[in-house]
This record gives C-alpha cells, sequence and structure tokens, in this order.
C-alpha cells in the first residue's frame, strides 16, 4: 500500500499546526487568567488599604478635639492633596476653588512677581525671572530658592499656596526671603506686583556685521509668527550667523516650541515625542513648514539654569540634529507633560502622565540639557549686567547686554564661518587640482 505512507506525511502538518494553535490559544488564555488575578489581587489590596483609610477618617470625625477641622469634606481634599503631592512637583490635587481660579484667563498679562516658581527637593525654587519684570529687576535669578513669604516659611507650604501668596494687587508688595545655594547667600527683598506682559521676540539685531541676534522670552502663540517677521528681516541683512537667546526663557506652550523648530529644519522632522507608562501617551510632534532661515546661515542657541520647558525643547531638538551650537549652562530639566482631569465635584487632578524625549531619545525632565561649549557668568559680572540694564531701562534704550556668553557666541560663530570658508576652499583647490591632472 505505498498509497498510504503520502497520506500520513499530509496529516502529520496539520496534526501538528493543530496542536500548536491549540498550545497558543491556551497560552492566551492562561496569560489572560493570570492578568485577571494578578490584577484582582492588586486592586484588592487597594480596596484594602481605602477601608483602612476610611476607618481612619471616621475615627478622626469622632474624636478629633475641632469638630470643624473634621469635616469629611476637608478630610477627604487633604488626604488626596497629600497622595498627589508626594508624586511630583508638578502633579497637584486643585480643590474647587483653586480649579475656578486656574481656569481663569489671564490673557497674555498678570499680576504678580514676574518669576516662573517650582518645588525642587522640597524648596520653593525659581525657575526664571521673566524679562524686565519685578523679579528679575528685584535681582533674583535662576535656582534661588524662596524660603520665606511674609515672615512664613515656604518648607510646609505646597506650590499652588506658595504662587497664591506670592501673587497679589499690581502696585502692593511682598516681602520675601531668598538663599542663594551657590554663593550660600541668604537676604530679604520687598518685591512690587505688577502687570506682566512680555513680548514673546525681542532685542531683533544685526551685531559687528553679519551676526544676527534676537532674544525668544517665552512660547506662545503668535510667537512663531513674531519670529518668521524677524528672521526675514535678518536675512535680507545678509548675516552669516544667528544668536538666539533662550536664557531664563520658562517655555509656555509646546506647539510654539514646535512651530519654532520648524523655521529651521525641514519639513516632516522629528521636534519632540512623549512616552508614558500607556502605548497612547506615546505622541510624536513634527516639523510642519519649511525653513525660514538659510542652512547655511550658522546658529548658536544661549542657554543657563532658567531655560526651562518648550525653550529646552527648542534647544534639544536643534542640538540633535547639528542645526545648532548649544553655549552656556545647563538647562532648567522640567520635561513633563501634565493633564488636568475634571472630577464630579468641581475639583480637579493634575496629574504627570507622560515625559518628554528629544529626537535622539534624551530625556529631558530632572535632567536638563546641556551645552556644547560652557561658559558662566560670575557673581560680579551677575551684578554689573544689573546695573546696566537697570541704566538702559530708565534712557528708554533696552539693548543686547555683551556678556560672556554673547561674546564667546559671536567668537564661536565667527570661527565656524571662517572654518566652513576653509574647508569650502580647500575644497576647490581639490577640484581645480584634479581638472589639471586630467
Amino acid at each position: 500500500m505505498p498509497h498510504d505512507r503520502p497520506r500520513a506525511s499530509r496529516q502529520r502538518p496539520i496534526w501538528f499546526a493543530v496542536c500548536g494553535l491549540c498550545l497558543t490559544i491556551n497560552a492566551l488564555i492562561g496569560f489572560r487568567v493570570y492578568s485577571r488575578e494578578a490584577e484582582r489581587s492588586g486592586e484588592d489590596e487597594a480596596f484594602e488599604k481605602v477601608r483602612v483609610m476610611m476607618h481612619v477618617m471616621h475615627l478622626i470625625r469622632q474624636n478629633y478635639v475641632d469638630a470643624d477641622k473634621a469635616e469629611p469634606d476637608k478630610l477627604i481634599h487633604h488626604a488626596m492633596k497629600g497622595m498627589v503631592d508626594s508624586l511630583d512637583p508638578f502633579s497637584s490635587f486643585l480643590d474647587p476653588d483653586e480649579y475656578s481660579n486656574m481656569m481663569e484667563s489671564t490673557e497674555g498679562h498678570f499680576g504678580g512677581l514676574g518669576i516662573v516658581v517650582t518645588i525642587r527637593d522640597g524648596l520653593l525654587t525659581v525657575v526664571t525671572p521673566m524679562e524686565d519684570g519685578p523679579g528679575l529687576k528685584a535681582g533674583l535669578r535662576a535656582g534661588d530658592q524662596i524660603v520665606e513669604i511674609e515672615g512664613v516659611s515656604t518648607r510646609e507650604l505646597e506650590l499652588s499656596e506658595c504662587v497664591k501668596r506670592l501673587k497679589g494687587e499690581p502696585g502692593t508688595e511682598v516681602n520675601i526671603g531668598v538663599f542663594r545655594p551657590d554663593a550660600k547667600k541668604t537676604w530679604s527683598v520687598t518685591v512690587k506686583r505688577d502687570i506682566i506682559s512680555v513680548p514673546s521676540v525681542k532685542y531683533a539685531k544685526v551685531m559687528e556685521g553679519d551676526i544676527g541676534f534676537l532674544r525668544i522670552t517665552q512660547f506662545s502663540d503668535p510667537t512663531a509668527e513674531k519670529l518668521a517677521e524677524t528672521l526675514d528681516g535678518l536675512t535680507k541683512q545678509n548675516i552669516k550667523g544667528l544668536i538666539i537667546d533662550v536664557r531664563n526663557n520658562p517655555g509656555g506652550l509646546l506647539e510654539s516650541a514646535v512651530e519654532v523648530c520648524g523655521q529651521f529644519l525641514e519639513p516632516e522632522k522629528l521636534v519632540v515625542f512623549t512616552e508614558g507608562r500607556r502605548p497612547s501617551q506615546r505622541r510624536e510632534y513634527l516639523t510642519e513648514n519649511g525653513r525660514k532661515l538659510p542652512e547655511d546661515v550658522h546658529i548658536a542657541i544661549l542657554v543657563n539654569g532658567g531655560t526651562a520647558s518648550a525653550a529646552e525643547i527648542l534647544a534639544g531638538c536643534l542640538q540633535d540634529y547639528g542645526r545648532a551650537i548649544l553655549i552656556g549652562e545647563k538647562t532648567f530639566g522640567k520635561g513633563s507633560v501634565q493633564n488636568i482631569i475634571s472630577l464630579p465635584d468641581n475639583s480637579a487632578l493634575r496629574l504627570t502622565t507622560a515625559k518628554y524625549y528629544t529626537p535622539s531619545k534624551r530625556i529631558i525632565h530632572e535632567h536638563g540639557i546641556e551645552p556644547d561649549i560652557h561658559v558662566s557668568i560670575s557673581d560680579e559680572e551677575h551684578e554689573s549686567l544689573a546695573k546696566q540694564q537697570e541704566a538702559m531701562m530708565r534712557e528708554g534704550k533696552p539693548d543686547v547686554l555683551m556678556d560672556s556668553q554673547v561674546r564667546r557666541a559671536v567668537e564661536t560663530l565667527r570661527s565656524y564661518d571662517a572654518y566652513v570658508k576653509a574647508q569650502k576652499s580647500r575644497f576647490t583647490k581639490i577640484r581645480e587640482s584634479d581638472r589639471a591632472d586630467q
């Protein structure tokens, strides 16, 4: 029966395939059952802890000496604040009043000290003093720690409470205690609150013949449009290099930073991407419009410890692509994504759900962006620059201050331009030599 053997050989692969399929299905079912069991176990443990918390709340309500402090709403809100505050400085629980205040539109200006603050290492820290704001005029710098507000220690205060105490009616004053870690110096200063309104692109000019300069103070809706106009004006003056100053730039809108990067790169280039615990939190941001600045115009970006958030995205992106040289000091390192989640009682949860990464997968958050050329500004130079700036403001003639970082940027761009010209000249000579040999 020679014809029976081929039939058996044909059936064997089918049998193996059926067995393999069954094993795969069993493995999948087993994995899902295991996952559900693990998930159920985690939920059971969480519910057990919730039961303990509710028991504690019941004991407080029944036995705590001050009944007004033991009201259910207060206890639950404080519990949620404590839970969320333990995560990171940027996540927070907002009670109904705080959520309502946050949702109020400032329409591009606000009353305050003109400083951006955060909690770092448990201390209220200045991320950056904003351009021409009262904080900058009072001598505050990025990295300064505000240890007291009107005699009250900030160490035990939440970030939202600190911000509330710093804000006030324009024209009123607030007394703050400041500690500068680098200098190990503590002092008190009185700052007058003011309306803060800062143009996002400033000081556009051509320096020393062919080096353009501009400062981006923040990333808002009109920043990219204003920058495009500024670049058009500078390129018409045949600049060979461009200095972009984002020192003490606290950031702003992510979309604005992406649009700004698009003016220096080709379309469809990755500017930044986000990643969180869930695959849905992976999102890529690409350039859309083509570059506004010619590719042969070299760029130097000035950065320091007050360069944060969207400003770090710009610096990291252009550094990754080799489109810009970074000069100055390491940036602040604020690169996380917060979502606002409304809750049923008109409160809200501000929750960190993802982090920003540069195109080369460098993480920004708590790491910052390192400059290619490190140049620091001494305390003595800071004081001298502050006096120069005050004099310019009094005279109504604000201008670019030629500090050590700006001077180094000019030198670097000139050297880079000379290097490129030498390379082009060398390439031309080689080609001419090849022609002569032929």
